[in-house]
């Protein structure tokens, strides 16, 4: 078993570590920084996520981020604006760990703040991640995030494409995967991501030669969102909040998300895929 560094927890399968999450990430403001979960690795030790790679050194293996929160950049990078498009502003905020509710090998859960450019608390967080056994070649990976708007004040969560950026529905639980030759997108409507980008799904899985990622809705409302997935450039797939229409909180209020993906050694079709996705739930 590894040591995990200053800021890091370990989680472990069985006693088998099979991801690190970073709760207190020493990154540059200009990459929002957030908590994140990196390396992520199947049960037979293959890496399944990338952190700061060169060409969006901004993405951090598994996160929650959203690129415009009341005018907040908590994904990192450029701010999409419309009419202009991608610039750099000063409004990048930052995810910043309160303090831990639980720690075990298995489980996390622990309190944030979503602190704003200007230094005051726009959101409060309660953050659950848990991990359990499949079978011999697959783990689930579940995430559970309630965002409290800790204003007085309606808060907007907005994306790209509610901006007028057309397909770039991203904000919410993402997933930036490693290069990858030969990754197939799958879903219950087909192959490729014209299929799924953009559509609400019982699932959606990268697949490839060494490993596989089956990402499932794990609550009614996370079921409604829809999916961005990219498989040009990058392997990432995001569950989105706010599509194509940006998503109002009022003061004091909640919203609730839970993704759960399947970590798998080797390859899957869609038979296994949506075999998999049920057992996850």
């Amino acid at each position: 078993m590894r040591v995990a560094p200053e800021g890091a927890a370990m989680l472990s399968v069985s006693g088998q570590e099979v991801a690190r999450y970073v709760w207190h990430s020493e990154l540059p403001l200009s990459s929002s920084p957030r908590p994140f979960l990196h390396p992520v690795r199947t049960l037979g030790g293959h890496t399944v996520t990338d952190a700061a790679p060169d060409s969006h050194s901004h993405q951090f293996g598994i996160s929650i981020a959203f690129p415009d929160i009341e005018g907040t950049n908590f994904w990192g990078g450029r701010t999409f604006v419309a009419g202009h498009g991608p610039a750099w502003l000063d409004n990048h905020g930052q995810e910043v760990h309160r303090r831990w509710l639980r720690r075990a090998d298995s489980h996390l859960s622990h309190l944030l703040n979503w602190v704003g450019a200007d230094g005051n608390v726009l959101l409060r967080e309660r953050r659950t991640i848990t991990c359990r056994a499949l079978d011999l070649t697959a783990w689930t990976l579940r995430v559970d995030s309630r965002l409290t708007n800790a204003t007085d004040r309606p808060l907007t969560v907005c994306s790209p494409a509610a901006k007028g950026r057309i397909g770039a529905g991203y904000g919410g639980h993402f997933w930036r995967g490693p290069t990858e030759a030969g990754a197939t997108v799958l879903s219950p409507f087909g192959e490729g991501v014209e299929q799924i980008h953009g559509r609400e799904a019982d699932w959606v899985a990268v697949t490839t030669s060494r490993w596989s990622l089956i990402f499932v809705p794990g609550d009614a409302a996370t079921a409604r969102d829809r999916w961005f997935v990219r498989a040009r450039d990058y392997l990432g797939v995001c569950s989105a909040l706010a599509w194509d229409e940006p998503l109002a909180l009022p003061p004091m209020q909640t919203v609730s998300r839970q993704v759960i993906t399947v970590v798998v050694d080797g390859p899957v079709d869609t038979e296994l895929a949506a075999k998999l996705a049920r057992t996850a739930t």
